[in-house]
């Protein structure tokens, strides 16, 4: 008998075809599902409660039954359809490059662990600065999302902050430091409080400035700064998409050494089309920025991007070497990032920004900002209220009568399965917020939106004009 030597990886290959017939099947139903799951749905999903098999299984069994019983329990939030937590789907080129990245299964760690990712890397961070308009000395760390995003640079301004009191807090701690004076719009985002936490700073340690009818800190309120100061200013209210005045707290703050974050999740993107640019006009004054790739990039979960104007603060902050970084000297990004393992992320954005180009990702911006204009003025036609500026892609929707009624609303619309978003609460007002994100979404969703709301409005006997 002849022995036939057997590659393993070919079982790799047999387990992706199954899985690419699956993604496949499940993306062509996207249009037309519900975009929330059926109640059947859900409950199947305890088939999935069992015991650990105590032998092998065939892996593409497994991949068909993740399938079957995962696919119809998902919320459609990579269709045209979804609305909600300024979501958007997976561009053709990501979802590409993620196949790509598993099958390389590459530790994104330095040069010598996987080449590739430190050429995308460097590739992406200079393609990103250039889009942005930041100074090309920035250095690029490619995380998680917003969250660690702002970790890490905040970090970084900690580190400095107290650099200049004589103070080394990678090396001392944080016990007996002297203070930080930490500013920020009392609209500061829950997650930004939570990073405070993480970093010993204190979310309730926060001078919080007032702001204006839709949601921006007003600069006139702006506390006295210091050398000391990190000013906390947002790119993209999570309510109404609006912008701080960053460019004038930046100019302030420059004057006395303050450092100024910019919390961009999304909202940073405005400096990447031509119609929004001057929304966020003097943004790149700042210190530091963090956006994600998954929110209006459309690239998969998960996905942060920090910037930092000072590469040697976030390289003490980060650093798991000598901390200093000397001319010519290239950190890895194990580095200048939390994770020591850490995956390809940067691939992704690559992908995204290569499959798009400058013009695809300026048109990407604007249409989400027409679909939101689209809905805002098809609403107050109809006799809802529109409750902020709509600026960018953020719709936040009240009644002027009948605002308890509108997560009853909600909740009919997202049992309808024609929409999914979530109710918000705006400036003492009850209300439903409305995020336009995604590359999927046509006029023709916008339209069936709309329509939506109009039927389970006249359900509940919501007061509303003809449409």
């Amino acid at each position: 008998m002849t022995n036939h030597t057997v590659n393993p990886l070919h079982e790799s290959i047999r387990v992706m075809e199954s899985s690419l017939s699956s993604a496949t099947a499940y993306l062509d139903e996207l249009s037309s599902r519900s975009v929330a799951p059926s109640e059947q749905a859900v409950t199947d999903l305890a088939l999935l409660d069992t015991e650990m098999p105590t032998q092998a299984q065939d892996p593409v069994a497994t991949i068909e039954l993740l399938s079957r019983l995962g696919s119809p329990a998902t919320v459609a939030t990579a269709g045209g359809r979804f609305y909600g937590l300024v979501v958007g789907g997976s561009l053709p080129a990501t979802v590409g490059s993620r196949v790509l990245a598993a099958a390389w299964d590459q530790l994104a760690t330095s040069q010598a662990t996987s080449p590739i990712s430190m050429q995308i890397e460097r590739t992406t961070s200079k393609w990103l600065l250039s889009l942005f308009g930041l100074p090309a000395e920035c250095s690029v760390g490619f995380v998680s999302g917003t969250t660690m995003g702002n970790f890490i640079c905040l970090a970084a301004a900690r580190t400095a902050q107290l650099a200049k009191q004589g103070w080394d807090v990678e090396t001392q701690g944080l016990v007996g430091s002297p203070p930080l004076h930490i500013v920020a719009s009392e609209e500061i985002h829950v997650t930004v409080s939570k990073v405070l936490s993480m970093l010993g700073l204190g979310s309730a340690n926060v001078e919080k400035v007032k702001t204006d009818s839709n949601g921006a800190m007003l600069i006139d309120q702006l506390p006295e700064l210091t050398p000391h100061s990190i000013v906390l200013t947002q790119a993209g209210n999570v309510n109404s998409g609006a912008i701080d005045p960053i460019g004038a707290i930046a100019e302030q703050a420059r004057k006395v050494g303050a450092w100024v974050h910019v919390d961009g999740a999304f909202g940073l993107w405005a400096a990447a089309c031509h119609n929004t640019r001057d929304l966020i006009k003097g943004f790149e004054l700042a210190d530091s920025w963090v956006t994600d790739g998954h929110k209006w990039l459309n690239t998969p979960y998960d996905c942060g991007i920090a910037f930092c104007r000072h590469p040697q603060a976030m390289h003490n902050a980060m650093s798991t070497v000598a901390p200093y970084l000397s001319k010519g000297f290239e950190a890895a990004p194990k580095d200048m990032v939390p994770e020591l393992s850490r995956s390809a992320r940067a691939l992704d954005v690559w992908a995204a920004l290569h499959s798009l180009g400058v013009a695809g990702v300026d048109d990407l911006i604007q249409r989400c900002c027409r679909h939101a204009r689209m809905a805002a003025a098809a609403l107050r036609s109809m006799g809802f209220e529109i409750l902020n500026e709509v600026t960018l892609n953020q719709v936040v929707v009240s009644h002027p009568s009948q605002e308890s009624a509108l997560a009853n609303l909600v909740d009919s619309v997202c049992a309808s399965g024609e929409a999914w978003f979530g109710v918000t609460r705006w400036k003492g007002r009850d209300g439903f917020r409305l995020s336009f994100s995604s590359w999927v979404t046509q006029d023709s969703d916008v339209e069936r939106l709309i329509s939506a709301i109009a039927k389970s409005a006249d359900e509940l006997s919501i007061t509303v004009l003809s449409k």
